[in-house]
């Protein structure tokens, strides 16, 4: 993009990137169900999104040492190639660094792959080379629960978007300069980062993830009834952003930890998880529009929306956490309690129908 001299360049590149981008957010939760336990995956993917977080607070350090930098060529276009530069490097790099499905891997002896496959049939049945299920991937379009996890996507994707949008306003309340305002955006997003971490950790702790989920959402819904209220204390207006931006990573980190387990096998999860993930990004898209500058700087629109979205996605966890603890306990009714939660369930033919296969709520 820093290549870009019009609108239309600047065009083909961003849908370049988003195009070429859409894979990752769904493509990691899916591949570290490969490696990693229900009772593990929380706080990994915890530290993984949370380095979004902690790109959020670098952006900012970053944006502000390329205002200080006098070069030939203009502060935006040096800022897309200092951020672009690693980012192309580091892909290039994983190609030989990432290791494959645990089965096909170069990096593991036959022992570790035995050992590997044995830990991932602890609660289900771990899909052995690249095989798919089309029966699953009708499952996943039919079931409801990718749509409310959807739900609670564009809602969390809706907040991200507009936190991104109104932080720098409501810092430049403080009468700052541009710069010193670029510094103070640092502090939430570095909060959120420590804060979806140890809620990742819980949640694993406790196997639950809805629970985390809708309290999140609670706290970015505070944060913007406190932006309503509290119009004119620019300090509590500060405060508020923590909880929004600790609220929405916290959510969105949870919920792709919630479905990597909950959709059974690797072709219903290889399904569901982009479709929920692509629903969620319509958020992005109404967040992107709800904070014109004529509005600014109340913002009652858009902090209006945003808090009843965070509020739609509590309603959304909580009904999603109830219907699995329900399908729980009418399964245990039905074939009786797993006692030993890490038993081998085979998931490969009903996915997370199985008999014995049993929710993380």
């Amino acid at each position: 993009m820093s290549t870009g001299f019009n609108f239309a360049g600047l065009m083909v590149c961003r849908i370049s990137l988003g195009a070429f981008e859409s894979a990752f957010g769904p493509g990691i939760p899916i591949y570290m169900a490969m490696w990693y336990t229900k009772h593990e995956m929380g706080f990994r993917m915890g530290y993984w999104f949370g380095f979004a977080a902690v790109a959020g607070a670098f952006g900012g350090l970053i944006a502000f040492g390329i205002q200080h930098i006098h070069a030939a060529i203009s502060d935006w276009r040096l800022l897309f190639i200092v951020e672009g530069i690693p980012t192309i490097c580091l892909g290039l790099l994983t190609i030989w660094i990432l290791p494959d499905r645990p089965d096909k891997t170069s990096c593991l002896t036959e022992a570790e792959r035995r050992l590997q496959l044995e830990r991932m049939n602890r609660g289900l049945r771990a899909d052995v080379g690249r095989t798919i299920n089309k029966a699953h991937i009708k499952a996943a379009f039919k079931d409801w629960r990718m749509y409310m996890a959807g739900v609670i996507f564009f809602g969390a994707n809706c907040s991200l978007a507009s936190i991104s949008a109104f932080l720098p306003t409501i810092i430049s309340e403080f009468g700052v300069t541009d710069a010193r305002a670029q510094l103070l955006t640092v502090p939430p997003y570095a909060v959120s980062a420590v804060v979806l971490c140890l809620v990742s950790f819980a949640s694993d702790r406790l196997q639950s993830r809805g629970l985390y989920v809708a309290l999140a959402s609670v706290l970015g819904a505070v944060g913007y009834l406190i932006l309503l209220l509290a119009a004119h204390n620019i300090h509590v207006r500060y405060f508020a952003t923590f909880c929004i931006t600790s609220g929405t990573y916290t959510i969105i980190g949870i919920l792709i930890t919630w479905f990597a387990h909950n959709l059974g096998s690797e072709t219903k999860r290889a399904t569901g998880v982009p479709l929920y993930q692509a629903i969620g990004q319509f958020g992005s898209i109404l967040g992107s529009h709800l904070f014109p500058a004529s509005e600014g700087p109340r913002y009652t629109k858009g902090f209006a929306v945003s808090c009843a979205l965070e509020f739609l996605c509590v309603l959304a966890a909580i009904i999603l956490t109830v219907s699995y603890r329900i399908d729980n306990h009418q399964r245990d009714c039905k074939y009786g309690k797993v006692e030993n939660t890490d038993a081998t369930v085979d998931t490969r033919e009903l996915a997370d129908k199985a008999p014995m296969f049993r929710y993380v709520p």
